[in-house]
């Protein structure tokens, strides 16, 4: 779908070359593409910030609608339809950063400039997001309209989801959410706020927040009398007690407030071109020892938990004397035949990488799995340089992939290998893309064998390729061994995501951490349910619900890596100014759905689903649909209303005329008809497809290929020299040649065809 998208786009910036744009113009409609476009043209038109698409079918209605042009018409459609991008008038990106979270609202202005005033078109939103970004909420204001998301619970879209159709709206790419906006007329404004949520970066005791905000030039209006306001508004909170000291921003930021523990940014500036750079600021909470707080608040008033919420975090700090525990890790690789190729090799590296930062005083493993499992070595090996290289060539050699996936014995003779350890942290790292039928009991089975482990047991850390493996259930064997889940969604970014989870895990610095005296508050419940262990390469965030009146005096207590004991003290601070509801949002709803997953409670998926309505934050036991409202007199009655209205706001005489279902936003529970057909893991697969999409596929790329010969407008200006009689033979000769050509297309298809 990237690639078909970027080629309409590609499609998109030829038709806009047919909108005349007068004599007092600042930039081109249309510019080449760069060098570096060409290198990597499967990429080269994703957005790199919030954008909006005229969506075009009929090329006829692309036109300036305040200077037409009358342009020769074209003959044809496009299929599929091109993307224009939309002119940017105004836009204003909010930035409030809260523990380890950002929350971002993009408030912008964009115009239908290429289609005639009396057309209309689709409007295409795309809106990329940060690091596991997640979309909140679209709102958008045209003429007479309006349009907002909203979440409601599966079951009351599973009729409508029928009717989803992907151009609707969902994820083009992991990171990249769009929304369909029907029908807006040539020369309207759309002013459109779009909210997400994303994580801050954590490198070398740095935080960091990156949020796409890098604009095309042909974005920009191309007349100059218009005037382009860009505006942006920075907020901080890192708890009370801790010193922010700023790294560097990439846009020239003004302080505008400072207290303990939070700042406050702002830039606004009338601008000739749009940023061309991504929005980032860094800062570091200065401590070279760990620190800690605790965030308090009561709920919201419509909650539907009313126990207070409370969030605990431990930030790592320099570290630079604390040391890091001896490791014994057992890397579990999944070597069924849909990891071949990339996939596999980007395992392979970023093992190697994990590897050669193990000491000599480490030891460690490795075992591949499909139907049946392998070992590198009988035995846990010390990390020479010697046995790294080795089991660096017996990857070389073993790492082929091919048969199913069995993942139960690979697991248990990896908790079994690390059973006696003494001294260290022994570690797991389970890399899977696939799922299987007995997630739970293998779930129940590990459980168990852990309970047995003594104090500091196996940690499981868990990483999922693609959307095909059970995410939920790899989470799960992450929580009940205090370990932690890592996903790559998209292949593209397999051995980044993988090495940086890896290193997180080799870096703990406090393992069997607790939280005194949270098990003497009334009705606690904490997520997760089993605390991780601290390394420093990250923060530790935990958040949870309780009933009664919380302590004043707060420790968080572990182990260092000489195993001596640690305490620090917890800052109690009431966050009433903070949204620490939608902050937490997505990590609780997360915990409480793998629960839901593993006991198959009805009663804890309502819950969640009410949970996810409440906070705007999807999950998969919501859908989200797009409400479309038009604006008008209050009706008298029922009858006098449209076809079609299903309620009226009295307040704010806006109708809901329709509802349009988006497709599912969740990652769903694993696809085990897929791991067991050995498909290739992948963001969006797609299935084979039947006669009547070879038919049409063959006919229609027959004409393209044709068409594609020779230029568009080069035959326009030729063809409007002939005359009538030339014109008439000519049409006859090509509707003859197209004729016999798609005759042989079709009859190819149908030959290599079935019986059926």
């Amino acid at each position: 779908m990237a690639e078909d998208f970027t080629k309409a786009v590609e499609d998109g910036l030829k038709l806009a070359k047919r909108v005349y744009l007068g004599n007092d113009r600042l930039v081109a409609a249309a510019p080449l593409p760069s060098p570096v476009m060409e290198r990597s043209s499967s990429t080269a038109y994703l957005p790199t910030a919030p954008m909006v698409y005229a969506v075009i079918s009929d090329p006829a209605i692309v036109d300036n609608p305040d200077l037409p042009s009358y342009q020769p018409h074209v003959h044809g459609r496009c299929d599929p339809p091109a993307l224009i991008p939309l002119q940017m008038n105004a836009v204003e990106l909010e930035v409030d950063c809260y523990l380890d979270t950002a929350l971002i609202r993009v408030t912008g202005s964009w115009r239908v400039h290429c289609v005639m005033g009396s057309r209309s078109c689709d409007c295409r939103i795309a809106i990329p997001m940060g690091e596991q970004g997640f979309v909140l909420g679209v709102e958008v204001e045209i003429p007479r309209k309006s349009y907002t998301t909203q979440l409601v619970t599966s079951e009351d879209g599973k009729e409508m989801e029928k009717n989803a159709r992907p151009e609707n709206g969902g994820f083009l790419k992991p990171n990249i959410f769009t929304l369909t906006i029907p029908q807006v007329d040539g020369g309207t404004n759309l002013c459109i706020k779009m909210s997400w949520s994303q994580k801050l970066l954590y490198v070398d005791g740095q935080f960091s927040v990156d949020v796409p905000f890098n604009f095309p030039e042909y974005v920009t209006p191309a007349v100059k009398k218009i005037s382009k306001k860009e505006k942006i508004h920075l907020n901080l909170n890192a708890g009370a007690g801790t010193e922010i000291l700023c790294k560097g921003s990439s846009h020239p930021l003004k302080e505008k407030m400072r207290n303990a523990g939070r700042l406050g940014f702002s830039y606004e500036a009338d601008v000739l071109k749009w940023s061309n750079t991504d929005f980032s600021f860094s800062y570091v909470v200065s401590s070279s020892n760990i620190v800690g707080g605790l965030f308090l608040q009561s709920p919201p008033v419509h909650d539907v938990d009313q126990r207070d919420i409370f969030s605990i975090y431990l930030i790592p700090g320099s570290q630079q004397r604390t040391k890091v525990f001896k490791r014994e890790v057992v890397f579990v690789v999944d070597l069924s035949g849909s990891m071949s190729g990339k996939s596999l090799e980007d395992v392979k590296n970023a093992i190697s990488t994990a590897l050669s930062k193990l000491s000599a005083g480490d030891a460690f493993n490795i075992i591949t799995f499909s139907d049946n499992s392998s070992l590198f070595s009988t035995s846990m090996e010390s990390a020479t340089e010697e046995a790294v290289e080795r089991s660096i060539q017996w990857m070389n050699d073993s790492f082929v992939a091919a048969g199913g996936t069995s993942m139960l014995p690979p697991l248990e003779k990896a908790v079994e290998m690390l059973s006696n350890t003494r001294g260290s942290v022994p570690m797991i790292f389970f890399i899977t893309d696939g799922s299987v039928e007995d997630e739970r009991h293998i779930s129940n089975i590990i459980k168990k064998r852990l309970e047995s482990s003594g104090s500091l047991y196996p940690r499981i850390y868990t990483f999922g390729i693609g959307i095909y493996c059970n995410h939920y259930f790899l989470r799960m064997l992450a929580n009940i061994s205090k370990g932690q889940h890592e996903a790559a969604y998209d292949t593209d970014h397999i051995e980044e995501r993988m090495e940086k989870h890896f290193n997180k895990a080799l870096s703990t610095i406090l393992v069997n951490v607790t939280i005194e005296p949270l098990q003497n508050l009334d009705e606690v419940e904490v997520y997760p349910s089993n605390i991780p262990d601290l390394s420093s390469a990250s923060p530790l965030i935990i958040s949870g619900r309780c009933r009664g009146k919380f302590p004043e005096n707060v420790k968080a207590k572990g182990l260092l890596g000489d195993f001596s004991s640690f305490s620090i003290d917890l800052t109690v601070q009431n966050a009433k100014d903070m949204l620490l509801d939608k902050v937490l949002a997505k990590n609780v709803i997360d915990m409480l759905t793998t629960e839901a997953w593993l006991s198959e409670d009805r009663g804890l998926q309502e819950k969640i689903a009410k949970l996810s309505i409440q906070t705007g934050v999807p999950s998969e036991y919501t859908r989200m649909i797009l409400l479309e409202n038009i604006e008008g007199p209050k009706p008298k009655e029922t009858a006098r209303m449209k076809k079609g209205i299903q309620q009226v706001d009295n307040e704010t005489q806006k109708m809901v005329s329709r509802t349009i279902p988006l497709q599912p936003l969740g990652i769903g529970f694993g696809d085990k008809t897929a791991t067991s057909e050995n498909v290739q893991p992948g963001f969006n697969g797609q299935k084979p497809p039947d006669a009547a999409e070879m038919f049409v596929k063959a006919a229609s790329s027959c004409c393209s290929s044709m068409c594609n010969k020779c230029c568009c407008v080069c035959c326009i200006q030729c063809c409007s020299k002939l005359n009538d009689q030339c014109v008439i033979v000519l049409t006859q000769l090509f509707s003859a040649v197209a004729f016999i050509a798609c005759f042989e297309c079709c009859s190819q298809v149908c030959c290599s065809g079935d019986d059926g």
